[in-house]
């Protein structure tokens, strides 16, 4: 009765409705194929040997599709193992200009950040704590938020990313939409520091079906539900948009509501009565209408 699931899940049958929904939406590691590409290609960065001119990478695909996870995952590991931190993740601040950029280092590095706008006195203080904590990986994480200043912002923060590889020796790593794609490929000389990997849309397939099943081994469900069913799969696809995030988020959805009314499987049905609407069309949905 309980073959579908995974040996560490299946205890949580026996806990209250209320912990098994809690276990449901909680956030879970997903070792895709591209995920693991990724963290094996970070630590490749974080082992490689003292370079004059680093190289970075470059995490790129349409958001709610896993890149942050992977690098926060990534950086969540190698803090278990090592001895000193060499791996930080800075989360790009919204708005233009070097300030802002450096005030999201700054946050990232747990220094006082102040209201001021001085961005030379920022730029000496940043300095000093790379001196200092000797990092090895930075990781931008939604970058393309700093690629909408103006010009002359844009092409400090590129050669911010060149100097601190030559001065710090340290690897970029700048994850976000096809934006930071394209400011990265500009210039020959950008292009070379920085390595693609890609986070696609995931497309129907066999890929997609097993990870479909991954995820139904685990959900504590006392019952099979089959997502990789034909019928099944093709609309948590459809849903879903190829969104990794999205996928996620329906299927916990559908397992959460099987598990308060009893049914303990996820259903065609049972997914029809979220009324999802697809994030393509959530501009144009009809509860739109009435926060009118």
């Amino acid at each position: 009765m309980m073959d579908h699931l995974l040996d560490h899940v299946r205890p949580y049958l026996d806990r209250s409705t209320e912990n098994r929904i809690a276990y449901i939406q909680a956030q879970r590691w997903i070792g895709h194929q591209v995920a693991m590409q990724a963290h094996e290609r970070l630590a490749e960065l974080l082992a490689r040997p003292p370079a004059l001119r680093t190289r970075g990478l470059m995490l790129v695909g349409p958001y709610a599709n896993g890149k942050t996870m992977i690098a926060e995952r990534f950086a969540v590991e190698h803090l278990k193992t090592a001895e000193q931190q060499r791996v930080w993740v800075v989360q790009t601040r919204e708005g233009a200009g070097l300030a802002h950029f450096y005030g999201s280092i700054l946050q990232a590095l747990r220094a006082p950040v102040g209201n001021g706008r001085n961005v030379g006195r920022k730029a000496e203080q940043i300095d000093h704590l790379l001196d200092s904590l000797k990092p090895k990986i930075l990781i931008f994480d939604e970058f393309h938020n700093a690629l909408r200043g103006r010009s002359r912002d844009v092409e400090a923060v590129l050669a911010f990313l060149r100097r601190i590889g030559r001065q710090f020796d340290i690897s970029p790593v700048l994850i976000g939409e096809v934006a930071v794609y394209d400011f990265i490929n500009q210039t020959a000389e950008m292009a070379t520091r920085f390595e693609l990997l890609a986070v696609p849309r995931w497309q129907y397939g066999e890929e997609f079906l097993t990870l479909l099943d991954s995820l139904e081994a685990a959900l504590p469900l006392a019952r099979a539900s089959d997502l990789s069913d034909e019928k099944l799969a093709r609309m948590i696809f459809q849903l879903s948009e190829g969104l990794i995030g999205e996928i996620v988020a329906i299927v916990a959805a559908g397992a959460a509501a099987a598990a308060r009314s009893g049914v303990e499987r996820i259903t065609k049905s049972g997914l029809e009565e979220l009324h999802y609407v697809p994030v393509s069309k959530r501009q144009r949905a009809p509860a739109r209408g009435g926060l009118l």
